[in-house]
């Protein structure tokens, strides 16, 4: 997929206020180390991760995407007229029926000739949402677009504690399915892409390129399909080393053809932007890849694994401080349970 007419006209997000470090997981979980003799400062130490944010108790998935939306929009100067699609893509969601993002669209005051939906894709949700807009863009079909999400991870964060504390019959081996489910934190992202004429960026969506090896799907699932509140338990199932190995293998296949789409090579991109999953995954993939880690921005050890954020979140720190200058390229790579990989390419 190349692009010659869309660009990224801003990025919105909100940092979950409360701050929950490994340590404090641990000491949660003192019970269960101590009985498997499992030693302190593990679970800091297997994933780069030193603390993850949660939402205040009651904060629906909307509540959080309305935020960064409402930040992307004023920072993009895109009128809200011009907005033709609001789509929300997270994997939280306030609901099963309707969209959440009509939460979204409705609070935001947006237009009501917009197309209003929900895209749900794992990990990949926002990167999956700015493909489907862009096509939109693209085709004349729309001036502009508003991409939303909202993660909110304490309901799996507590649930997956409670659970762990109440099964005697854990092992050094089966306790393995839950480690990834905490490393996961809360956070929301917008992203305003606009077309040329309407656009004052002039950051261009170049393109991008995605796969789908959908024959590993069962290495990652959720047990529960009744939305993320904080009164419903949610429990996911991870085969955190496999789907590691198998990620990492999509993404080099995916890599060497969004080369080819984009005509870039393995130096082109100034800066790169990932799916923050954990330190192990992040090293695997760099050497795969053939790809300069010093040009990685990273936020994993301060935000976790925040889902369909995760990446998205990751570019607008990266933009915000500078690391992305006006010229320069930056590849956005994306891993998403499935397994999907979607990779992306921006000129500032």
């Amino acid at each position: 997929m190349l692009y010659k007419n869309v660009f990224i006209e801003s990025f919105g997000y909100e940092l979950a206020p409360e701050v929950v470090s490994s340590d404090d997981i641990e000491r949660k979980l003192e019970p269960v180390y101590q009985r498997l003799k499992l030693p302190a400062g593990r679970l800091e130490m297997m994933s780069g991760i030193k603390e993850r944010r949660l939402w205040k108790s009651g904060t629906m998935p909307s509540d959080a995407a309305i935020l960064a939306g409402r930040a992307a929009l004023e920072k993009s100067g895109v009128s809200k007229k011009d907005i033709g699609c609001v789509i929300m893509c997270s994997v939280c969601r306030d609901f099963l029926e309707p969209a959440s993002a009509t939460v979204v669209h409705s609070a935001l005051d947006l237009p009501e000739d917009a197309l209003v939906f929900d895209i749900s894709n794992a990990c990949l949700g926002i990167l999956t949402g700015m493909l489907t807009a862009a096509n939109m863009i693209e085709l004349g079909q729309i001036k502009a677009a508003l991409l939303v999400a909202g993660e909110n991870s304490r309901p799996l964060l507590e649930t997956t504690i409670n659970v762990m504390l109440a099964d005697k019959t854990l092992t050094r081996q089966s306790i393995k399915k839950y480690f990834s489910s905490l490393t996961i934190g809360s956070g929301s992202v917008a992203v305003v892409l606009a077309g040329r004429e309407t656009s004052r960026s002039g950051h261009r969506l170049t393109g991008g390129y995605s796969l789908a090896v959908t024959s590993h799907n069962r290495l990652c699932r959720g047990n529960s399909d009744k939305g993320m509140t904080d009164n419903n338990e949610t429990l996911m199932n991870t085969d955190s080393e496999e789907l590691m190995l198998k990620g990492v293998e999509v993404a080099a296949s995916t890599w060497k053809l969004f080369k080819q789409e984009l005509g870039w090579t393995n130096d082109t991109p100034d800066c790169f932007c990932t799916h923050q999953v954990g330190s192990a995954h992040r090293k695997l993939m760099y050497e795969t890849l053939g790809i300069d880690i010093a040009k990685d921005y990273p936020t994993l050890s301060f935000l976790g694994n925040v889902g369909s954020v995760s990446c998205p979140i990751t570019a607008a720190m990266a933009v915000e401080n500078g690391r992305v200058k006006a010229g320069q390229k930056m590849a956005l790579l994306g891993i998403g349970s499935g397994i999907n990989c979607t990779m992306l390419g921006v000129e500032r």
